[in-house]
């Protein structure tokens, strides 16, 4: 088993520290902030300690397997919201009716888990009955950002040859933009029901939830002619944990403490391009 620590401010002192807990064969540098430890004795208890020092140190420690690359793979499918970018798109709607802190609370909830995300999605949706459907455009230009490292990482996963899908519980309106603007191969989400320019509180269709997001996966990866395990998926909430499940890898930015326990590898400090240290 090889051991990965990386972070953006890690100094060569620290990844060393933390690398000699795990007692490697080999040591390799992969830059100025990340290493891989070859051959580590794995066991629990190893990744319990390692993982506990390296998140008090900000640094991001992933076990996998040797020989591990992106060859491996033949998709990366990312959550929107606070994964592929760094807002969440309805608090940020909801804002503009003054709203955010309500919408916001909702959101938090069912992010963690504690709220089925379905009905959580439908009341902060019905916050926003009256609101102009050019806010929409207004959130799009003013707060939506790409995460830090995503658009290098979608670079070089296509370059490799991978498809790529965005899908997400938000809604259309920016994921359909985003395809076009990082050229991705598919996205699905929700779509908003508006009438005379306003919304109107309702979503129009089913609603993307767990299941949905999920079945996404496995219906693109049967379009390319893919296993479920040949894909990534990277997601931050606890909708996304049943794509998360299928997965050849599953990776958790900047996630919820629920869905870090459970995910293949959490990056929490690096960027979305932290996938790429690893799988080098």
């Amino acid at each position: 088993m090889n051991l990965v620590l990386q972070g953006p401010q890690a100094s060569h002192d620290t990844l060393d520290r933390l690398a000699a807990l795990a007692a490697p064969a080999r040591v390799v540098r992969l830059g100025d902030h990340a290493i891989r430890c070859e051959d580590v004795p794995f066991s629990a208890q190893l990744k319990e300690r390692v993982d506990a020092a390296a998140f008090d140190a900000q640094v991001d420690a992933c076990f996998i397997e040797a020989g591990r690359t992106l060859r491996d793979f033949g998709l990366v499918a990312m959550d929107m919201d606070s994964t592929l970018i760094t807002i969440e798109c309805i608090d940020e709607i909801a804002d503009m009716q003054g709203l955010k802190p309500q919408v916001a609370e909702i959101t938090e909830a069912a992010m963690r888990g504690e709220l089925d995300f379905s009905a959580s999605l439908t009341r902060r949706v019905a916050l926003l009955e009256g609101l102009d459907a050019a806010s929409l455009q207004r959130v799009y230009d003013e707060r939506l950002r790409i995460s830090m490292g995503g658009e290098a990482m979608l670079e070089t996963v296509r370059a490799a040859g991978l498809k790529t899908l965005l899908v997400s519980g938000g809604f259309t309106f920016f994921t359909e933009r985003l395809k076009h603007r990082l050229s991705l191969d598919v996205a699905h989400a929700n779509v908003l029901e508006v009438a005379d320019g306003k919304l109107t509180g309702r979503v129009i269709g089913g609603i993307v939830d767990a299941e949905e997001k999920m079945r996404t996966v496995q219906r693109v990866c049967a379009g390319y002619g893919l296993d479920p395990r040949q894909a990534i998926v990277m997601g931050d909430g606890a909708n996304d944990l049943r794509m998360m499940g299928i997965a050849g890898l599953s990776v958790a930015f900047r996630a919820k403490p629920v869905v870090r326990a459970q995910a293949c590898v959490a990056l929490n400090f690096s960027g979305l391009d932290g996938l790429l240290t690893i799988l080098q």
